[in-house]
């Protein structure tokens, strides 16, 4: 695996966790995070052993506080623009085949709360805040917080959260739908890579296949959705995990995926 400046890479077994490592600037996502994110996601992509990405940040005090923004003064309209039709991390993420859990701590904030958004699942701990700060500095999201947000928990309260600029604690993100899981932050690590195990013992061709069918529902209408569920659930008969999954089934024992 590549080493990286901004980023840490650990593989736990069959997971990969991506550390956010910038402690000393709140881990903002600095264009250089994008870069090697995008870069470890590509190698993790090809890597069968892996079958869980697990993503957080350094430290106590914040998963990421948001963009670095000492460098939008190095930007015009025209340059930020062209910054972020470049792969970002926030997209890489989102179509990455592989599952992806955010674990937070502390603050989660703009950019931040962005790519907790492209993740999969989301599981933080009792002392994380959210907010999409944006609005404050005279400017909206740009990593898809306004789509992602209002798909995952609806327009009312994502026009609360983008328009009042607000934090919200971990109960509230809860309750809302913005997280999974909520967990004291001594038991964070430990609750989320067993939820990551979990999730890694699954078929990963049907794990692939479940996270494309749940992308499109938001993507497409009904009747497509529909179509599309029933080519991805018969494509899953042509794999060795369905065969091994089912004989496990008839024989009460644990199935053995192996991902082909």
């Amino acid at each position: 695996m590549t080493e990286f400046e901004n980023i840490k890479v650990e593989k736990r077994g069959r997971i990969a966790v991506i550390t956010i490592n910038r402690p000393d600037k709140l881990n903002a996502l600095s264009s250089g995070v994008h870069r090697e994110g995008v870069a470890a996601l590509e190698e993790l992509r090809k890597d069968d052993d892996v079958r869980v990405v697990v993503f957080t940040g350094a430290g106590e005090k914040a998963f990421i506080a948001g963009a670095d923004i000492a460098e939008f003064t190095e930007h015009t309209a025209v340059s930020q623009r062209a910054e972020f039709q470049r792969p970002t991390l926030f997209n890489s993420v989102d179509s990455f085949p592989k599952p992806v859990i955010a674990m937070i701590n502390g603050f989660c904030l703009g950019g931040g709360n962005e790519l907790a958004l492209a993740c999969d699942i989301r599981i933080c701990s009792e002392n994380a805040k959210f907010s999409q700060p944006e609005i404050n500095l005279g400017i909206i999201c740009g990593g898809g917080g306004s789509q992602r947000l209002t798909r995952l928990i609806g327009e009312g309260r994502a026009m609360e959260m983008l328009m009042t600029g607000d934090m919200i604690d971990a109960e509230t993100a809860l309750r809302f739908g913005v997280v999974n899981r909520v967990y004291p932050l001594e038991n964070l690590e430990e609750e989320t890579i067993k939820f990551a195990e979990k999730l890694a013992e699954k078929a990963p061709v049907a794990m692939q296949l479940s996270k494309e069918a749940v992308k499109l529902a938001s993507k497409s209408n009904l009747d497509e959705g529909l179509r599309r569920e029933i080519d991805l659930f018969a494509l899953c008969f042509s794999t060795e995990d369905m065969k091994e999954g089912v004989r496990a089934f008839l024989e009460k024992r644990k199935p053995d995926f192996k991902g082909k």
